[in-house]
């Protein structure tokens, strides 16, 4: 017996949320994931300090990781894309390493990449 609940079993907000990740592409997974990065740096202006050093240290993760994705070899993104990418996500990892991050700076990184995710 394990411990995890199936979609049928879950709750009905649950088992609504788990439907719609289903329908939804590889590049739009990726637009939710700078969407809810986006809403947590907004909200990170308003909020404790700790709620505020989180949301940072998450777009950096966030970040980090898109940086390394296009800096790898490997990755199909036409050359000059890539390095664009990663032009970004270098000027974003600099905004949220200094002292008092620009967040309306990340905020606005984070929803041009989740827009063009969607498309």
């Amino acid at each position: 017996m394990t411990d995890q609940i199936s979609v049928a079993e879950a709750p009905p907000a649950a088992a609504g949320a788990a439907a719609y990740r289903r329908r939804l592409t590889p590049k739009q997974m990726e637009a939710e994931v700078f969407a809810r990065a986006t809403r947590a740096i907004r909200a990170a202006d308003a909020a404790d300090p700790l709620s505020r050093a989180r949301a940072v240290a998450d777009n950096r993760r966030l970040w980090e990781a898109v940086r390394a994705s296009v800096m790898d070899p490997t990755n199909t993104l036409p050359t000059p894309l890539r390095a664009q990418i990663a032009g970004v996500a270098i000027a974003v990892l600099r905004e949220c390493d200094s002292a008092e991050p620009d967040l309306g700076f990340v905020a606005e990184m984070n929803e041009h990449f989740a827009a063009g995710l969607w498309r």
